[in-house]
């Protein structure tokens, strides 16, 4: 999954991230360097970066032309 990329494209650091989901920022940095995490947390992310699990699944569209 492309967290950091959503993330970045979006314009969000990992400590505002933490902020709108209640996860560590610990766990948000281990799951971009990861890239898994489990489906609740997956769901938490995409909420808040106002993305679909599947758009998670693929890099953003900016990201795509570059």
């Amino acid at each position: 999954m492309y967290f950091k990329e959503h993330r970045k494209a979006a314009g969000i650091t990992v400590p505002r991230l933490a902020e709108l989901t209640g996860l560590s920022r610990r766990t948000i940095e281990d799951l971009e360097k990861r890239g898994d995490c489990l489906v609740s947390n997956a769901l938490k992310i995409a909420e808040a970066l106002g993305v679909t699990l599947n758009d998670l699944l693929e890099l953003p569209k900016a990201e795509k032309s570059e």
